[in-house]
């Protein structure tokens, strides 16, 4: 796209505006701070449980350590910006690093459906083929999928960066919570539509590309688990399936109000959008842990071992 005779103004650093019309600061950065804090603990505690039992050392767990790591990732990308500016008072960002965490939040917005994504395949195997499981997705094959996922999530992502960068900016206030990409087109001096509807192809890509691959998994698994005979054998599966399933509603129907249904004609105002993003970041990231930590019979046993050695005896 051909920008023509638009010149812009060198900036150095942008100023975080998105909390101006906000009425208690303080009260909202410490809320976000304090879900924050949890986020990380919880999500470190899953994946100590996990590294330090070596009988958890399976592509399922391999695979819920993973998405913990995913969920320190994307809370980690925006929390601490919006909690300096909210209790610290600091709006300012500099450039670079509103670059980086452009990218590391979008990185952890894409890995967030990959993860699931594989998760739900990982149990479509294990269903569909109980007996061949362990042969056919081994730790390394989990490992190398991973990694694999990490690269092409690396990849997409990194259009982001690469559109804006290059740009002329106008604007050194951000009317956004913290750097994302919409935030940054904003704030040059050209029409945002083109890069906006660049953009929105690519998401739509991910999201419904990811989101019809769980679904055709579950539907998969429900004929499987028709199939079975055992109702211990259907109570197993449908117990692991429905620990998954709270966490793909927990990330795709936020991520559907904010970019399906807002292109479809629905209006938000900034301030919807703006808590509509910080819970689209915090509500997953907060529930996954707890989701395998409660539902997950292995990783809830090591807790309540660990709990019943630490409760002092009578």
């Amino acid at each position: 796209m051909s920008l023509g005779n638009v010149s812009g103004k060198i900036i150095h650093q942008f100023v975080i505006g998105g909390f101006d019309t906000l009425d208690r600061p303080l009260t909202v950065g410490i809320v976000i701070l304090c879900i924050y804090l949890l986020v990380m603990l919880s999500n470190l505690a899953n994946i100590c449980f996990i590294l330090h039992d070596k009988r958890l050392h399976k592509p399922m767990y391999l695979l819920i350590c993973n998405l913990a790591v995913v969920d320190m990732l994307y809370s980690s990308s925006a929390c601490p910006t919006m909690i300096g500016v909210l209790v610290a008072g600091d709006k300012a960002i500099a450039y670079v690093s509103c670059f980086i965490q452009m990218f590391v939040f979008h990185l952890g917005g894409v890995m967030e459906m990959f993860a699931i994504s594989v998760m739900a395949f990982d149990r479509l195997i294990a269903i569909s083929n109980p007996l061949r499981y362990q042969s056919i997705l081994t730790n390394v094959r989990t490992l190398v999928l991973t990694g694999a996922l990490w690269l092409v999530a690396c990849a997409f992502v990194a259009v982001m960066p690469a559109t804006v960068l290059s740009l002329p900016y106008c604007h050194s206030t951000l009317k956004y919570t913290f750097c994302d990409y919409a935030a940054l087109v904003r704030a040059t001096c050209v029409n945002p539509s083109y890069y906006f509807n660049m953009i929105t192809i690519i998401t739509f890509f991910l999201l419904f590309g990811t989101f019809c691959s769980i679904c055709l998994s579950y539907i998969w698994i429900i004929f499987a688990m028709v199939k079975m005979s055992s109702k211990n054998d259907k109570r197993k599966m449908y117990s692991t399936c429905f620990s998954h399933l709270i966490v793909v509603v927990c990330y795709y129907v936020p991520l559907f109000v904010r970019i399906v249904l807002t292109r479809l004609g629905v209006v938000l105002t900034l301030e919807e959008r703006h808590g509509l993003m910080i819970g689209a970041i915090l509500g997953p990231s907060l529930v996954n842990p707890f989701v395998y930590c409660f539902r997950t019979k292995e990783i809830k046993n090591k807790m309540l071992k660990m709990f019943n050695k630490v409760a002092p005896t009578e």
